[in-house]
């Protein structure tokens, strides 16, 4: 390959279990396997944790246990971060700002200062989120050591709309959180190795496991490098789930395959 080998990225995907409607007890948890993690012979630069961590998809309680403006876990992923000199995308947790309730990233860098904020911009109506979360309005990509990294979130994939915006815009990396249930082990697989495929990017796809309320999450956490090939991926038991990502492969597949270059947006419609 044409790309540095020195420019590597280690990664660690934080594929957890989670409490529903415990944030206390889900930060403990998080933060002993995150603690896994940076303790390795081989330290990752970058941590991902999967989605609605902090209180799982406790919905119909949303209102009481959301963080306020995001304010506790922002403070504890950013001392994490610079304790460890690690960057950290923190999956998302349900934020109380203004009185809505958001599913929302953030993104540290590994000096504990926040790059990035993400709230998911698609709404899952098989969970009824959009009866009571609002949804993100801005797509968000923020630099993670030398990778512009495209923040995406659970349902978002099926909209290939988002990714291709955001690889246009330069990511070269989509970051996806997620808790993806039982049966569509198929549909999580297939939709995310076509988003790395169409848009020559690394797709970063952190799930949760466990079972809640009679839904069991499948875990399959994925690392995908730009030609859809799987550098890792989990079991559907919790663990760490690992790999090492270059920024000069996105670089080598796009020159390669010359897809931006060869679109047509003038013929293009959006129904």
């Amino acid at each position: 390959m044409g790309y540095k080998e020195e420019n590597k990225l280690a990664v660690a995907l934080i594929q957890a279990d989670i409490e529903i409607g415990s944030p206390i007890a889900n930060k403990k948890h998080l933060e002993e396997l995150m603690e896994k993690a940076v303790l390795r012979d081989s330290k990752p630069d970058l941590l991902v944790l999967p989605e609605m961590w902090n209180t799982g998809y406790a919905l119909e309680q949303i209102q009481d246990i959301a963080d306020p403006e995001g304010r506790d876990s922002k403070a504890w992923l950013s001392a994490f971060a610079q304790k460890h000199g690690v960057m950290i995308v923190g999956g998302s947790v349900a934020v109380q700002q203004n009185g809505q309730i958001y599913n929302t990233m953030y993104a540290f860098d590994q000096n504990g200062q926040q790059i990035g904020e993400y709230s998911k911009l698609h709404l899952f109506r098989l969970m009824d989120e959009e009866k009571h979360l609002t949804a993100g309005t801005e797509l968000v990509s923020f630099d993670l050591g030398g990778f512009q990294a495209g923040a995406s979130i659970c349902y978002d994939i099926r909209f290939p709309e988002l990714a291709r915006s955001l690889a246009l815009g330069g990511a070269k990396m989509l970051i996806v959180p997620a808790e993806w249930p039982h049966p569509r082990l198929h549909h999580w697989r297939t939709l995310l190795m076509a988003r790395a495929i169409e848009n020559q990017m690394y797709v970063i796809a952190c799930n949760r496991v466990g079972s809640s309320r009679g839904t069991d999450f499948f875990g399959h956490s994925l690392i995908i490098d730009p030609w859809g090939e799987i550098i890792a991926e989990g079991s559907e038991s919790e663990e760490i789930v690992t790999g090492l990502i270059s920024p000069g492969l996105v670089d080598e597949v796009r020159g390669r395959i010359p897809v931006f270059a060869d679109r047509r947006p003038e013929l293009y419609r959006d129904k």
